[in-house]
């Protein structure tokens, strides 16, 4: 048996927190043929296979389980000791939705750095669970319900008050919101939450299909905006558009629902307390304005 090489285990082990050689290729930056190479090569020297390769992902093997338990604790500890060796600088890492991340956050970070120039801030743009433990990463926004790990400290940022937006040259009634019998008429489109698909059913409306799927909202809001359909988006995310005029607002889902936009940042750990500190009250000063 080959010593294995450092890097292999750190891709090792982002394929093995998502159980998907894409998904720890988009967060290592790198290709998925290169991460399923890794895995392979560092396979080979420990000659022991670590995944089940499977048509929907990987699965782990007693061996993989083993050595993923105890590496994980390994690459922790070296990180931890990166930061402690490393002069303190003012910095904080926020990972959030793209979406959020272009639509509302990156608009508005100039008047953050304006009141806080010594803060330096690091944006990484990812729909991805974080693990504090093992990436640099001190503050986190995740969509969706509230997260129930004990290991976080979870706020709520704001709700998820979603709304209907379309392009304002496509002829629909005048006023809002309409009704949902008028805006089914046109093509629906959704992110990868599937909203629609969600919430008609509640209101007793059937699902047309097919729908047109986006993986991220940015997306399915600029197809909208270019008059493909209406698509479902938070309020935090739409109401750019809105003010700018690319986007009509035109029903509004009044529901409430145990869903949100939530700030999460390891309990009794912050990494940089008075920077993390800064950019989370200003984050929500930001948001109740």
């Amino acid at each position: 048996m080959r010593s294995p090489k450092l890097q292999h285990i750190r891709m090792f082990d982002a394929a093995a927190r998502h159980l998907n050689f894409r998904l720890a290729a988009e967060e290592l930056n790198l290709t998925q043929g290169a991460v399923a190479q890794a895995v392979r090569a560092l396979e080979a020297d420990l000659g022991l296979l670590l995944f089940e390769r499977r048509a929907r992902g990987l699965a782990f093997t007693e061996a993989g389980r083993r050595y993923h338990s105890e590496t994980s604790k390994g690459l922790a500890i070296i990180n931890e000791a990166t930061r402690n060796l490393l002069p303190a600088v003012n910095r904080v890492s926020i990972s959030l939705p793209p979406s959020f991340a272009s639509k509302w956050l990156v608009p508005r970070l100039p008047k953050f750095m304006e009141t806080n120039p010594d803060v330096d801030v690091r944006i990484i743009a990812s729909e991805h669970l974080t693990d504090f433990q093992t990436q640099d990463v001190d503050i986190a926004v995740r969509q969706g319900r509230r997260p129930g790990d004990r290991d976080l400290a979870v706020q709520l940022l704001a709700p998820m008050d979603l709304a209907a937006y379309c392009s304002p040259v496509i002829d629909l009634p005048p006023g809002a919101p309409l009704a949902l019998t008028d805006l089914i008429r046109l093509p629906l489109i959704q992110d990868g939450h599937r909203y629609w698909e969600q919430f008609l059913p509640e209101h007793g409306v059937s699902c047309p299909q097919p729908v047109l799927q986006f993986n991220q909202t940015s997306l399915a809001l600029d197809a909208a905006a270019n008059g493909q359909g209406v698509a479902i988006a938070p309020r935090l995310i739409g109401c750019a558009d809105v003010r700018t005029g690319r986007l009509r607002e035109v029903w509004h889902d009044e529901t409430e629902r145990d869903l949100g936009f939530w700030l999460l940042r390891p309990s009794g750990k912050p990494a940089n307390q008075n920077a993390s500190a800064a950019l989370i009250g200003w984050l929500l000063n930001e948001i109740s304005s």
